[in-house]
Order: C-alpha cells, then structure tokens, then sequence
C-alpha cells in the first residue's frame, strides 16, 4: 500500500487501436475510482509499449518500466472490450511479458462491447489470471452497446447502473487488496 494508506491501483487499458472507445470508458473509471479516495491509480496503456523488440534496448527499459509499476500494485482493474468473442492481443502482450507481479494480487474488470457487454472478453481473461495466480473479482462493471452509451464528449449517458456496479466493485476490490496484501507481507 502507498504511504497515504491507499491501495496502489494500477489501472490497465485493454484497447491500442486508433480512435478506440477505451480512452473514454477508461476515463469514466478513473474518475470513479479517484471519487472512492481509497485508490491511488498508476494508467499502464499498451499503446504506448513496443513488445516487438522488448527483449534489448529502450524496449528492454520500457519493459522493465513497467514491470515496476506492476510489482508495486496492490490491485488492478482491466478496462477491455471484446474482440472477436475475446480480449485484444496486445492486452495478452502485457500479460504475458509478466508473472510474480501479478501473483496474489486481485484484479477488478470494465468492460465493454456490442450485446454482451464485453462479458466473454472478461471470462477468458479470468482464466489467464487465476493461472498467473492472481484474483479475478466477480463483480464487473460492464457496458453492452457502448458506443450508444458514451457520447461524442465521452461522457456516459445514464450513469446510474454502472454506478452502482462500480461502487460494488471497487468495494470488494479493496477488501480483496487489503487482505492480500497482509498476507503477501507475511
């Protein structure tokens, strides 16, 4: 936990694609989890690393970078949306380019997409998480038909659900963080 007594929250986007709707559904997270005040947030976006040359050089140093900031995180909230009934490739990049710092350590989902809301992209990544031995938090905030939701300004028209879900989420994130955390101190 950070010095203030905040849960480290590292918040990760699962979208690189050019004009992509994960900046505003990101920012709408951000804006609720700085609202809670038990969180700090660190944004880790895969946009800006390069996994193609990751193994020398300034990839090496990015890499490193963030696998800092990963190892200091007592939790972490993925924001995806659903590709192809799944999650993008360069999310599975930067899950993949790491293991310990992600070890006994929850993880909360946003997600979004057409009618399923994202749901079968957060399914896959439960399984990938639960073998880097991490903690998938059930409760998710999901938004199916998300391009109908957030405006032209990236705003979230009727907020009043996801909300809700949010609160729940972060909640139990922070219960999972705390009691994780103690015990990886242990």
């Amino acid at each position: 936990m950070s010095m203030a007594g905040k849960i480290k929250l590292a918040l990760i986007y699962g979208s690189t694609r050019e004009g992509r709707l994960c900046d505003s559904v990101a920012a709408w997270t951000t804006s609720r989890i700085e609202r809670d005040k038990r969180y700090a947030v660190d944004v880790v976006d895969p946009s800006a690393l390069d996994f193609s040359n990751r193994l020398d050089g300034e990839g090496r140093e990015v890499l490193d970078e963030v696998g800092a900031r990963l190892a200091s995180a007592d939790a972490f909230i993925v924001v995806t949306p659903e590709y192809n009934h799944s999650y993008p490739a360069p999310l599975k990049a930067l899950i993949d380019a790491f293991g310990p710092e992600w070890h006994a350590k929850p993880v909360g989902f946003v997600s979004y997409g057409g009618i399923s809301g994202g749901l079968r992209a957060v399914e896959h990544l439960r399984g990938v998480f639960a073998e880097l031995h991490a903690v998938g938090i059930r409760d998710t905030v999901s938004f199916a038909g998300a391009w109908k939701r957030f405006g032209p300004d990236g705003l979230l028209r009727d907020p009043a659900d996801a909300e809700r879900s949010m609160a729940t989420m972060l909640s139990r994130l922070h219960w999972w963080a705390s009691a994780l955390a103690a015990a990886r101190d242990n």
